[in-house]
């Protein structure tokens, strides 16, 4: 595949439409695209219709889409995203994942969001050949198609593992991977990419292989950390500002970074400032259920540490904390039936610890 270095070196716009791109199947011109948005919106399905009113709002002569962010970096809101932006995008997301045109390609996530738009902006000017489904919990299922190039949430993923052989490569964002599904899916014989970034950097700057520890960010980007330890992103291409995010990491190699956790999420119990996500870790694979801990509000404290688990009320084995420093020891266990989590699969943390026992 070609190597863009500068959106420069080619004039790419929103009005080109690779002659490689497929829809389900049929080639479309501009012009057909732009009646086939038409009729998604009158006459498909809500999710058509979402595909529909994307393809008309991509193909006229606005220079920006709106959009509204997922709120890593600050209150929702709406934003306007640059064409030319999304397009730096889908070309950094072409080289970096070798993907080239005529490749076969599953959208199974909204088009209300960042990550489905952007699976139809890669088509249009990467020319893959682009199948729709019904995003679902299980948007393989049935299938026979094999895909070159995949996009999932976590849950999607969960409940996929014995249809995955039909996906040569798949990205997961969204929201973190657990370590239990990680771990289901050592054996699979397919390339898996774990993603990081968020609608302000028009889906991800950053992937990591499942076998590898760091993060590498993509050509487009560079980054930093600033004086809290929290992520910066430079990227010129699809943002004239730099990012701060909330996101605390550890930068090695001056493009790679080991995700550690949430500012927003620290613990201070006692003085002693604790990552959750750091916690997680180190008892992944001793409880059976999914699980996190949190901060709850403590008179000696300040903050005590806690462990949530979803699912019924058992008796934990206190041998699962051995080996843990004391500061990493929960002080109480607290059950809940159900994780209550986002669209895309991302645990809200704050109100799940309140629906907790």
């Amino acid at each position: 595949m070609l190597k863009i270095k500068h959106m420069n070196d080619l004039e790419i716009t929103n009005k080109n439409v690779h002659n490689k791109f497929k829809l389900n199947g049929d080639h479309f011109t501009a012009s057909d695209l732009s009646r086939v948005g038409y009729s998604y919106v009158k006459e498909g399905d809500d999710f058509e219709q979402s595909i529909g009113e994307f393809l008309l709002d991509w193909l006229d002569n606005k220079p920006y889409v709106s959009i509204m962010t997922s709120g890593t970096t600050g209150a929702p809101k709406e934003i306007r995203l640059s064409k030319k932006a999304m397009i730096a995008s889908a070309l950094a997301t072409g080289n970096f994942f070798e993907l080239e045109p005529g490749n076969k390609a599953l959208l199974c996530l909204s088009s209300d969001f960042i990550a489905g738009k952007m699976m139809l902006v890669r088509s249009l000017i990467l020319g893959l050949e682009l199948d729709i489904v019904l995003p679902s919990s299980k948007p393989l299922h049935n299938n026979t198609t094999v895909y070159d190039f995949v996009a999932m949430v976590p849950l999607q993923v969960e409940n996929s593992l014995d249809e995955l052989k039909n996906v040569k490569k798949l990205i997961i964002g969204g929201a973190a991977m657990s370590p239990e599904l990680i771990e289901k899916t050592k054996g699979l014989k397919i390339k898996i990419f774990e993603t990081y970034g968020m609608t302000e950097t028009i889906t991800h700057i950053a992937a990591r292989a499942l076998s590898e520890t760091y993060f590498t960010v993509l050509q487009h980007a560079t980054i930093k950390a600033d004086e809290r330890g929290c992520m910066v992103i430079s990227a010129p291409s699809i943002s004239d500002e730099v990012i701060v995010t909330n996101d605390l990491v550890e930068i090695t190699n001056g493009n790679q970074f080991v995700f550690l956790g949430r500012i927003d999420n620290i613990i201070n119990s006692g003085g002693v400032k604790l990552i959750p996500e750091v916690i997680e870790a180190k008892l992944s694979g001793k409880i059976d259920a999914r699980f996190f801990v949190a901060g709850v509000s403590d008179v000696t404290l300040g903050e005590k540490l806690i462990l949530i688990i979803e699912g019924n009320k058992q008796i934990i084995d206190p041998t699962i904390f051995d080996g843990l420093d004391k500061y990493y020891k929960p002080k109480e266990i607290r059950f809940v039936c159900k994780f209550i989590e986002t669209e895309s699969g991302k645990l809200k943390r704050s109100e799940t610890v309140l629906a907790a026992t």
